[in-house]
């Protein structure tokens, strides 16, 4: 009965493929070794999405926002990033945000860290990373500037929490230099109105003022 199967496998082999049996087990086995050897090489796509998993490094989940209350431009500077226990801070127009969920961006080495830590307005109305420009004072703005710094301002109020607001610097003045003897060479006599009201109202003082005057000087010659 298997000699009956074999002869008949060896004639079909032979009709259907046109090779002797000995030649087709031979290709058929290298086929199978080149299938085995190219589907060790690239692995299943189950495997190739399960592998990374196990090395994909876990990031530790964010700190939720903090209020901070009123600070100074100074004090703002603590929160741009260098410090990994701080949070990642920024402000516009005064009003400042935590931006901690984009440190891709604002934090070190992003494309936007020069702004983290600092009132940005104007350089975000200007799209400007000059030195000068990182500031909070939009004065001098054109409308277009204006436009652009307001459309900031909208995206940083739908995508960040507000946590403080930067205090406004109060102008100095410097006190006047007016000393204390311009203010009595300013201040009017009392005494002297008065004192020659009282002598033209009275003869009798007047006539005391003028006895109190030195004798007119004798001429020595006249007396000898």
């Amino acid at each position: 009965m298997a000699l009956q199967v074999w002869e008949t496998l060896k004639e079909a082999i032979i009709v259907y493929t046109g090779l002797s049996p000995p030649t087709f087990f031979t290709l058929l086995a290298l086929i199978l070794a080149i299938y085995y050897v190219i589907t060790g090489l690239f692995p299943s796509s189950d495997h190739r999405h399960e592998a990374p998993r196990d090395f994909e490094p876990q990031m530790e989940p964010l700190r939720p926002p903090v209020q901070i209350g009123e600070v100074t431009e100074e004090e703002l500077k603590a929160y741009d990033g260098s410090d990994p226990e701080k949070p990642l801070l920024m402000a516009i127009k005064g009003q400042i945000y935590d931006v901690s969920q984009s440190r891709m961006f604002y934090g070190p080495n992003g494309p936007y860290a020069l702004f983290a830590g600092k009132d940005a307005s104007r350089a975000l109305a200007k799209m400007s990373f000059e030195e000068r420009d990182l500031t909070g004072d939009i004065s001098g703005l054109g409308p277009f500037e204006l436009e652009a710094l307001q459309d900031w301002e909208y995206k940083f109020m739908g995508k960040y929490v507000k946590v403080g607001t930067v205090k406004a610097k109060v102008p100095v003045t410097e006190p006047s230099e007016s000393t204390p003897r311009d203010a009595e060479s300013s201040k009017p006599t009392e005494d002297g109105p008065s004192e020659l009201a009282d002598i033209k109202n009275d003869p009798s003082e007047s006539a005391d003022i003028k006895n109190d005057e030195p004798p007119p000087k004798v001429d020595a010659d006249k007396e000898e």
